[in-house]
């Protein structure tokens, strides 16, 4: 358990915690020399279970609320110090609305220096604490008098602290979170850095990241509670000495957070809930000026108010918070708001997403989302997210920034990253079979449609990488049909007339005679003796059905030998000086004409499969099966990467590459 102090400038904290642990936590010079805590002390105190109890001591000056700020976050319980001469002075009330606002409700209140009050001072202060604690998070926390001196009440807390000990508050699982109060450097050991594990486990050996700066680093050795370990974790003080290359104590400021990289996600922007202390003297107002403590970070920026244009003193409201630079955070961590001047505590409150939009942040909608976001739960966040609309969510833009690698649903429907509601489930693929079936009867000679088109035709039209786990998901029960270049149902089927079968028998053998040479439109009617207008009518519909490939006017190859030329290119870029080809290379390999080569290859630049530099090109190996294989085989629409490709002149394969497009999810 780590126990924090608060409470006025020289009412006895450090004192008290000396009595409690033997232990002097002023460990600067000018702490000693002027009498006064300026920054974080630390204690430890072993029990006899074993366990070892960490006592941060913090400063009460008004001056080093900041400091105060970084050592209280992440506790797990408070040690509220008052002094019987003085009574409840201002940093005791400024320090007790903080501890509100961070959520601490287990605690006790030390009435100190009770050697200098007689019976009657101690009733009247003790009744002005619990008036004080009435609204807090610690109303009911016991009130203790002490001495330091005289060593009166000082075993009936330490047994007051072992009974809670035994009892700890539950930690949250997740990966594993340690907010840095501290850097130094040990000779022969060389960087250390200490602070409270928020969640997790850590062991020596691991590899972790400094967030927001982004920077990899090993642990080399680590302290849990003051005592040398090879774990430790959630609810402990640790110090671990990190090992990166020509690291040194000045990269990793106050603030600074060290997680597992799957954590690194620093935030400039998150949306909250945000409580207005009710002594502010006048309501806040829209995009104040403000100074955030979040972890141990301390962070200036603005509030913007996402309800009204102000908020009442004693009120709370959804906010976003739009910061002047990045910090490491996570939905669910409390924060402290300070103002302008950094002169008094204004308010606080949780963090509950960290992916607002960029736009319409205010709108009902997104109001609804942060709603259930407010819960704080993860399990009823996500449970509320399902309930309304869309009815799906970014599982692993969730998973992220609720710290809940595992977390899901019993009546959940996973596909890929996004988790649904059985009811928008049932929706979403009920109008994608709509989209489909409309457009199977208004172009019965059409195969199907493409991927892009498909996703417009569904109303509202899904995010690119939602829509791609829909349909593979629908792919993959027979729902849908991948169908090539198409998707369709899987009674339909376009096939073509007698006559045109006829036709195409007798075109195809032509066509793949000469395969990389094919004759055009013209001289494959002279050929087959028929009316021009009648094989350019068979040829767009062969297109369609993606048998053939219309590489330039009227000069159609079949699908299969496209896939082969495709092969061919690669090759060519796989024997060529850093990938880049010349045409002439293609047209040696295709054992064809100039010309023809590059209109072949101007046709791969137009669809994406090669990038042109001047007279050279590169092949993009992910699409390289925009037209199958060249055995005539379909590839999986896994992989395929042609999703933004759609026009009549281009092949438009039907699958496509979900984890190649952009995250998006107005969900979560």
């Amino acid at each position: 358990m780590i126990v924090c102090t608060a409470g006025h400038i020289d009412h006895g904290k450090t004192a008290l915690v000396r009595a409690l642990t033997g232990i002097d936590a002023d460990r600067l010079a000018e702490e000693k020399a002027r009498g006064i805590t300026i920054d974080l002390g630390f204690a430890y105190q072993p029990m006899p279970d074993g366990s070892v109890m960490g006592f941060v001591d913090v400063p009460g000056h008004e001056r080093f609320v900041h400091n105060m700020l970084a050592g209280v976050s992440g506790m797990d319980f408070a040690l509220l110090v008052v002094a019987a001469d003085d009574g409840v002075m201002p940093q005791t009330r400024e320090h007790l609305n903080i501890l509100d606002l961070l959520g601490l409700s287990r605690g006790l209140v030390a009435l100190t220096k009770a050697d200098l009050a007689d019976a009657g001072r101690l009733a009247a202060v003790e009744r002005e604490i619990r008036d004080v604690l009435a609204p807090t998070s610690l109303a009911d926390a016991p009130i203790m008098a002490v001495s330091s001196v005289t060593g009166q009440g000082v075993a009936e807390i330490a047994a007051v602290l072992a009974g809670t000990a035994a009892d700890p508050a539950g930690r949250d699982g997740g990966r594993f979170r340690l907010a840095v109060d501290r850097a130094f450097t040990i000779a022969g050991a060389g960087v250390v850095v200490t602070g409270t594990a928020f969640s997790g486990d850590v062991a020596v050996g691991d590899r972790l990241v400094l967030t927001p700066s982004g920077r990899e680093v090993r642990v080399r050795a680590l302290h849990a509670q003051n005592r040398k370990a090879e774990r430790g974790g959630a609810g402990q003080r640790l110090a671990l000495n990190l090992a990166a290359p020509q690291l040194t104590k000045d990269d990793i400021p106050r603030g600074e957070w060290v997680v597992e990289a799957a954590l690194h996600h620093p935030v400039d922007r998150f949306d909250a809930i945000f409580r207005l202390l009710p002594q502010e003297a006048r309501a806040l107002a829209h995009w104040t000026p403000v100074h955030l403590h979040l972890g141990a970070a301390h962070v200036s920026g603005r509030i913007a108010l996402l309800e009204g244009d102000g908020l009442a003193p004693g009120e709370s409201a959804l906010a976003q918070l739009v910061l002047d630079r990045p910090l490491g955070a996570l939905a669910g961590d409390r924060f402290i708001l300070r103002d302008q001047s950094a002169r008094r505590t204004i308010g606080g409150g949780r963090v509950v997403d960290l992916f607002p939009p960029h736009r319409g942040r205010r709108t009902p909608a997104r109001i609804e989302v942060l709603r259930a976001h407010s819960l704080c739960r993860p399990q009823a966040v996500l449970d509320a997210l399902l309930g309304q609309s869309p009815g799906w969510v970014d599982l692993d833009r969730f998973r992220l920034q609720w710290n809940r690698p595992e977390i899901g649903a019993g009546g959940m429907v996973a596909a890929g990253r996004f988790g649904f509601s059985a009811a928008a489930w049932g929706d979403f693929r009920r109008r994608l079979v709509e989209a489909l079936s409309r457009h199977h009867e208004a172009n019965p000679d059409q195969p199907g449609l493409q991927g892009p088109r498909l996703r417009s035709a569904l109303d509202p039209k899904l995010p690119a990488d939602l829509f791609a786990c829909l349909i593979q998901a629908a792919v993959a029960d027979g729902a849908v049909v991948d169908d090539g270049a198409w998707f369709r149902l899987p009674g339909h089927e376009v096939r073509l007339s007698p006559a045109d079968e006829v036709l195409w028998d007798e075109a195809e053998p032509l066509l793949a005679a000469e395969r990389f040479r094919p004759p055009r439109v013209r001289d494959l009617a002279r050929e087959l003796d028929a009316g021009e207008a009648d094989v350019r009518g068979l040829m767009k519909r062969l297109a369609r059905m993606g048998k053939v490939v219309l590489i330039a006017q009227d000069h159609y190859f079949l699908r299969p030998v496209v896939a082969e030329m495709a092969s061919i290119a690669a090759g060519c870029a796989k024997n060529a000086r850093d990938g880049w080809f010349a045409t002439a290379q293609f047209r040696d390999c295709l054992d064809n004409g100039r010309k023809v080569a590059i209109q072949i290859l101007e046709y791969f630049d137009r669809v994406g499969l090669t990038l042109r530099k001047g007279d050279l090109r590169k092949v993009r190996e992910d699409r390289l099966t925009l037209f199958g294989t060249p055995d005539g085989r379909e590839s999986s629409p896994v992989g395929r990467t042609d999703f933004k490709s759609g026009s009549g002149r281009s092949p438009a394969v039907g699958g496509f590459d979900s984890h190649s497009l952009p995250p998006s999810s107005p969900a979560s």
